[in-house]
């Protein structure tokens, strides 16, 4: 069956971030590295996917030049950069017909952020009829204000604020609803001795 590694947002937008500094997985760039020489070793297609928001002046916005993948990530020539301005990374790319036309039925899927872009990706992967692996250890996710927190208080201060979800009940939450109904749960290590 073919394979593709799907990159998603692994960008240099969420370092310029103040939540960054409570980021479940700084060392992202090492585990998706994993992923990719293992995915390039086994002949595998490795695709990447950046999220962009024209316009907003927020580090999302390709004009302040933060949409570029983190320091130490190359893609190579023929590997595809998609860039996306959903939350998924099918909607506005040409990622599915990318992955048709290559008899793509297989996926990993990693990156930033746990809940966010990588689930949505996995669920209408799934949906759309592709295997999907999670690569929980290769994502990224950071705590989650509660809703009616004041988001003018500093990141660190949010943090006390009990109601904030910490990145491990995030991490657990997205296990949970993906195995078994969207993807496989599987670690690097698991993933690199594919």
């Amino acid at each position: 069956m073919n394979r593709a590694l799907i990159v998603i947002d692994v960008q240099e937008s969420f370092l310029h971030m103040p939540d960054w500094e409570f980021a479940s997985r700084p060392d992202i760039v090492a585990q998706v590295g994993r992923l990719v020489g293992a995915a390039r070793g086994r002949g595998d297609e490795v695709v990447w996917i950046l999220g962009s928001r024209p316009g907003a002046g927020t580090v999302f916005d390709p004009a302040l030049g933060h949409v570029r993948l983190m320091e130490g990530l190359v893609p190579l020539e023929s590997e595809p950069v998609f860039t996306k301005t959903a939350h998924n990374a099918f909607t506005t790319t040409g990622l599915h017909q990318y992955l048709t036309v290559r008899g793509i039925r297989r996926l990993t899927v990693c990156g930033i952020r746990t809940e966010q872009c990588c689930e949505t990706t996995t669920r209408i992967a799934s949906d759309l009829g592709f295997d999907v692996d999670f690569a929980i250890d290769a994502t990224v996710t950071t705590p989650i204000p509660h809703r009616d927190a004041s988001l003018r208080l500093p990141f660190s201060r949010l943090m006390d604020d009990p109601r904030t979800l910490r990145v491990e009940e995030i991490i657990a939450r997205t296990e949970y609803v993906l195995a078994g109904r969207f993807a496989t749960i599987r670690t690097v290590d698991q993933l690199t001795q594919l």
